[in-house]
């Protein structure tokens, strides 16, 4: 099964609303696979309470960037820090969703089970799933709007339920950090439009959301920073500066 979640470390007690000041600093990071650069020399500076849209074209190291920093690709070179140090000490802290057709739908587990997942960080591997952990699960349930169909095998959802239920865990989690790939691929407007309101609503919690992002007309009202990649960085900024036909041209090139 292929329903991947962010690496186990030991819990750290989090604010009910998540700290706006925790910087993720990413710096001259490298990646390759044997002798292809998927990634090369990529620096960015960025905070929680923002949304980052990661913009460019096929092959471009959009996944391979999320899942850097959510410790699924060993970088070659380069930094990675999240509160000053490495992130690794912080790894329940993120949450890493992919792309929708890496996941096996038919893996015979609910909407329930699948948040539940998300208290595995913090449960580790002795201790038991206590009250706490189940009110979690509530909650991040409740607040998804999932409650009529947490009983569901997540094969018998929607696109739009299938993308809820995992952010879902994501908010079982505790997690700061939302790392997505592609989040409304699939999606019908609707479901685009729920999921739009979501991640804002997130963000405004405090909660930083990364996400790769190919669609243009969308991004602005989405994603107030952007890092236009490819393999290495084009450029970075506020949505508004880095949108140009400039910096696209420079990007999809």
């Amino acid at each position: 099964m292929t329903l991947e979640h962010s690496p186990t470390s030991e819990s750290h007690t989090c604010c009910a609303h998540h700290d706006h000041h925790h910087d993720l600093v990413i710096s001259d990071l490298s990646v390759h696979y044997r002798t292809l650069t998927a990634l090369e020399n990529i620096s960015l500076n960025t905070s929680c309470g923002n949304r980052l849209a990661l913009i460019g074209p096929n092959g471009a190291g959009k996944s391979t960037l999320l899942k850097s920093i959510a410790g699924l690709v060993k970088k070659s070179s380069g930094t990675i820090r999240w509160r000053g140090t490495a992130i690794k000490q912080w790894s329940s802290e993120f949450a890493y969703l992919p792309q929708r057709e890496e996941i096996d739908w038919n893996f015979p587990i609910t909407v329930r089970g699948l948040v539940e997942m998300g208290r595995y960080p913090h449960i580790g591997l002795w201790k038991k799933y206590s009250d706490k952990d189940a009110e979690a699960v509530d909650q991040a349930i409740e607040s998804l709007d999932l409650t009529d169909i947490q009983d569901r095998q997540i094969s018998q959802l929607s696109g739009g339920q299938q993308q809820r239920s995992f952010i879902a865990r994501a908010v079982a989690q505790n997690a700061h950090v939302l790392l997505l790939d592609e989040p409304f691929n699939g999606l019908d407007r609707i479901a685009a439009k729920t999921l739009s309101a979501l991640l804002l609503k997130l963000s405004s919690e405090g909660r930083l959301i990364i996400a790769s992002h190919h669609d243009l007309n969308t991004a602005p009202a989405l994603f107030n920073q952007v890092l236009l990649l490819n393999k290495s960085a084009v450029n970075f900024g506020n949505t508004e500066d880095m949108l140009t036909e400039e910096n696209l041209s420079n990007t999809f090139a």
